[in-house]
């Protein structure tokens, strides 16, 4: 999976991958090199190999993008019709899972277009207090340098793909 000629494809599976499951989970690891995970529910991917989160409530990440920025993005489309359809078919149409590589940046001051994008995309739950308390007051960002992508080899389920 090329990572500029796929990125497009990249983007739209990080979104299906976000409206099933609300989340992605990143990968980083410690400076004693064991590896944690995160789950982060406002990851942004622009569009050029790049990407974005609040940084509102991980404690690790920003600790751990001190010694060793490297991180590892898994996005997994959990949408019960798509993998039901895809068992049936013995194939997916699309990539079940995808892995980002990728390089954190410094946490920074939210411009108003990042805090627009949150907005838009938790409108849904609007009004729920959850919203209020996870997802108002978002203030900062950490940027992501991406560097390459990987689909999830499922065998001949994801061969075509």
């Amino acid at each position: 999976m090329d990572i500029k000629t796929d990125w497009n494809k990249i983007r739209k599976h990080f979104n299906k991958s976000f409206s099933s499951n609300f989340y992605v989970s990143v990968a980083s690891v410690d400076s004693e090199n064991n590896p944690t995970v995160t789950p982060i529910g406002s990851l942004f991917l622009n569009d050029n190999q790049t990407g974005f989160y609040f940084e509102k409530f991980p404690s690790k990440l920003p600790k751990h993008a001190k010694e060793n920025p490297k991180v590892c993005l898994l996005g997994v489309n959990s949408g019960r019709i798509f993998w039901i359809i895809s068992l049936f078919k013995e194939k997916f149409s699309e990539f079940p899972a995808i892995k980002l590589y990728g390089e954190l940046g410094e946490k920074r001051k939210a411009t108003k277009k990042e805090i627009t994008r949150l907005n838009r995309r938790m409108k849904i739950t609007n009004g729920l207090k959850g919203n209020t308390y996870l997802w108002k007051k978002m203030e900062f960002v950490r940027e992501i340098e991406f560097t390459k992508a990987e689909k999830i080899n499922l065998g001949k389920m994801t061969a075509e793909l």
